[in-house]
C-alpha cells in the first residue's frame, strides 16, 4: 500500500509543485486540503479544488474554520487590543497556527503517514506549520520539498511542464493573504527600510467619499451588533468590513521581528480589525480600573508576541486567556465612530459601566467623594517614603 500524506493547499504554484512530487517521484497517495479561515469565498474554494483533482490528488477537503479561528483566538486579540509593534493586528501569523492544526486533524482522519506544507526556508510560515504538526502530530513525518530542495519559481514552472501541468503561472506583482482578521500586503517595496506601497497595491480601493458615523455594540468585550442589528461577531466583523473598507482605512506598513531572527516589513489593510481594537480599547478605558488596564496591556502584548511565534499551544496561553476573558465582563457598551476617506476616528462612547458617571464629581472642576483636607493628609502619606529618601540622599552628600 502507498503511504498517505496531507498536503496543505492553496493552489498557487508551490504546492501544486507538491502535489506532483509526492504522488510521482516520492510515491505517496495525495490528500489535500484548504483551510479557510476568512479568507475565501465560495467561487474560490471551488476553483482550488478543481486544481487538486486536475493535479491527481486522492481526496481534497475545504475545512471551514472560520468560527473556530474567531472564538479560540480573534476574541483574544479583542480582549487584549492586540497590535503588534502597536501597529499590526496579527492578520497573518495566527491564521496560520489555526490552519496547521486544521491540517492535522484532518490528517488523523485518514490515517495519514505524513503531512506537508509548501513554505519556503525564508519565512515564518515555517516555522508555524512545523512546530504545530511537531506538537499536535508527532507521529507523523514532516516533508517540505520546497525548502528542502531549494526551488527557484523557474524550476518548479517547468518541472510543472513536464509533467503535464500548462498553467498561467505568472508571479503577481504583489503577494496577498486575506483572512477575516485582516489581508497582508508585499511587494518590492516592503522588502527596503524605505519603501512605500502605491495605492494600487491594496486589495481594496477608496471608493466612498465624504463622512460617515456608526455605532458599534459591544458585550461583554465582544463585537455584537452595528448602528443598533445585532449579530454573531464574525458577522460583525465581516459586516464592518464591508462599510469601513471602502474609505481606504486601516491600511499601513508593520516592521517586526520575525522568528527566524531577522527583521521583516510587510504592509496590511484591516479597517474592521483596526477600528474593532480601538473602539474596544476606549471603552475599556471608561469602565475598566488603572490596574485592570495595565496588567491588560502587559500580558496581552506577550500573548500577541506568543502567538505570532507559534507558540499558541503553550499552556500559558489558556492561563492568559481566562485572565482576558474575566477583564471583560464590565466592557459593555457602544462606541461611536466617524468615518472619512484614509482616516476613522472614535468620537466616545456610552456604557451603563462607565467609571466617568458624573456622581461621582467632574475631573478638574468638582468632587463629591472628598474633602480638601482628606487630600491633604493623603498627600501627605503618599510623600512620605519619597521623602524620607532625598533626606537620606542629601545627608549622605553632605
Amino acid at each position: 500500500m502507498k503511504k498517505k500524506v496531507v498536503l496543505a493547499f492553496s493552489g498557487g504554484l508551490d504546492t501544486s509543485y507538491c502535489v506532483k512530487y509526492l504522488s510521482e517521484d516520492c510515491g505517496y497517495e495525495v490528500y489535500t486540503a484548504i483551510v479557510n479561515t476568512g479568507g475565501f469565498d465560495s467561487s474560490e474554494l471551488s476553483e482550488i479544488e478543481k486544481s487538486a483533482y486536475a493535479l491527481g490528488v486522492k481526496e481534497h477537503k475545504t475545512i471551514e474554520a472560520t468560527e473556530q479561528y474567531y472564538q479560540d483566538c480573534i476574541r483574544f486579540l479583542i480582549y487584549g487590543n492586540v497590535l503588534k509593534n502597536n501597529t499590526y493586528p496579527l492578520s497573518v501569523s495566527a491564521e496560520r497556527v489555526f490552519q496547521a492544526i486544521e491540517i492535522v486533524k484532518y490528517a488523523r482522519s485518514v490515517s495519514a503517514d505524513a503531512v506537508a506544507h509548501g513554505s519556503t526556508g525564508a519565512g515564518n510560515d515555517q516555522v508555524r506549520f512545523d512546530l504545530v504538526f511537531q506538537v499536535m502530530g508527532p507521529e507523523l513525518e514532516i516533508i517540505t520539498p520546497i525548502r528542502d530542495l531549494k526551488l527557484s519559481r523557474e524550476a518548479e514552472v517547468n518541472y510543472l511542464k513536464e509533467k503535464g501541468v500548462s498553467k498561467e503561472w505568472s508571479k503577481a506583482k504583489y503577494s496577498i493573504n486575506k483572512g477575516l482578521w485582516g489581508t497582508s500586503v508585499g511587494g518590492v517595496e516592503t522588502l527596503t527600510s524605505d519603501g512605500v506601497l502605491p495605492e494600487s497595491a491594496y486589495p481594496t480601493q477608496l471608493e466612498t467619499e465624504g463622512e460617515k458615523s456608526i455605532t458599534l455594540q459591544f458585550e461583554n468585550g465582544e463585537l455584537v451588533g452595528i448602528d443598533g442589528e445585532k449579530m454573531s461577531p464574525v458577522k460583525a466583523i465581516q459586516q464592518l468590513e464591508k462599510i469601513a473598507g471602502p474609505f481606504a482605512v486601516g491600511r499601513d506598513v508593520h516592521v517586526g521581528d520575525t522568528i527566524i531572527g531577522i527583521k521583516g516589513r510587510v504592509g496590511f489593510e484591516a479597517a474592521a480589525p483596526l477600528i474593532i481594537i480601538k473602539a474596544h480599547h476606549l471603552l475599556e478605558k471608561h469602565v475598566l480600573t488603572k490596574w485592570q488596564q495595565h496588567w491588560k496591556e502587559q500580558l496581552a502584548n506577550w500573548y500577541g508576541m506568543m502567538l505570532h511565534e507559534a507558540a499558541f499551544l503553550d499552556p500559558v496561553m489558556r492561563n492568559i486567556e481566562k485572565f482576558l476573558e474575566d477583564t471583560q465582563s464590565q466592557v459593555t457598551g457602544e462606541a461611536n465612530i466617524k468615518l472619512q476617506p484614509y482616516r476613522f476616528t472614535v468620537t466616545g462612547i456610552n456604557s451603563p459601566n462607565d467609571l466617568m458617571s458624573a456622581k461621582f464629581g467632574s475631573y478638574g472642576e468638582m468632587n463629591l467623594g472628598w474633602s480638601g483636607e482628606d487630600v491633604k493628609g493623603f498627600t501627605k502619606i503618599l510623600s512620605n517614603q519619597i521623602k524620607i529618601y532625598h533626606q537620606v540622599k542629601d545627608s549622605n552628600n553632605d
